[in-house]
């Protein structure tokens, strides 16, 4: 797919070429929704507590006698079925955080830029280098792409402090480097503004990514191959030794012992 290419003032400079099979020949949206589900829970701080009805202010005496008052039967005031009580499952602070194993992850984020190129959700800018911190700039560029009502992530292919500043103003629009991008940052916004610089580092990435998978793949392969041919050597060995150990004892039990006559000739001159 063909991508337009706009420079800092919002006008059409060229085109870049992608295939979002490149980056994920399918997605996989199972994988995606479980790594924005750990994404969000990691957020999640967990420091709330509230009291048991060992901890709340009140008497522990009964309130009154068990029988003769024509009431529901009570103990103290701090039940937690009465107003004021304590909480019968009072709430802790916890850890709500859980990981996914780094490969996914990694996968997950290939899998959110490709499924955000198909469905044309991608601007692409030459560049993004700003002298000064300027918003009206970042304003005008994001309005001329017709992003500018949506909430949109910036990508740039590193930090720019410049860049940061211009933007953070600006209602909806984060800022974050191509390589600190994951599945949720790419899924969370409505659009997404890279470079080509960015795009291109990440294609690398991935390129490098299945590269060190390939080799892994035929190292493997290769220690397989080998494992096997010793497998077979071996057990052409076997069978050649087993034999000439088989002769040996049969020659060896055939073979009368020296100093030693047989029993059937021993006994014949006895008689």
């Amino acid at each position: 797919m063909n991508l337009a290419v706009y420079d800092i003032s919002g006008k059409k400079v060229g085109s870049y070429e992608i295939d979002p099979a490149e980056l994920a020949p399918s997605v996989n949206k199972q994988l995606l929704h479980d790594a924005v589900v750990m994404y969000q829970a990691n957020q999640r701080q967990g420091t709330f507590r509230t009291k048991n009805r060992g901890e709340v202010a009140g008497s522990t005496k009964k309130l009154y006698k068990q029988k003769g008052t024509g009431n529901a039967r009570a103990g103290a005031r701090r039940s937690g079925t009465r107003r004021g009580g304590g909480h019968i499952f009072a709430k802790r602070p916890r850890d709500f955080g859980w990981r996914m194993p780094k490969k996914a992850l990694r996968a997950a984020t290939r899998m959110a830029l490709a499924a955000r190129l198909a469905d044309d959700e991608v601007k692409l800018v030459d560049g993004l280098e700003l002298g000064s911190p300027k918003t009206a700039v970042v304003a005008k560029l994001l309005k001329s792409l017709g992003i500018a009502e949506r909430t949109v992530l910036v990508a740039p292919s590193k930090h720019d402090d410049m860049l940061w500043k211009s933007a953070r103003n600006i209602d909806g629009v984060s800022v974050s480097p191509v390589g600190d991008l994951n599945a949720w940052s790419l899924l969370q916004p409505r659009a997404v503004l890279m470079t080509t610089a960015a795009i291109d580092a990440f294609r690398a990435s991935v390129a490098k990514v299945a590269a060190e998978k390939t080799a892994a793949v035929e190292k493997k392969a290769a220690a397989g191959k080998t494992a096997a041919a010793g497998k077979t050597a071996a057990a052409g060995k076997k069978p050649a030794a087993r034999r000439g150990a088989a002769k040996a004892e049969k020659a060896a039990a055939s073979k009368p012992a020296e100093g030693r006559k047989p029993a059937k000739r021993a006994a014949k001159k006895e008689k």
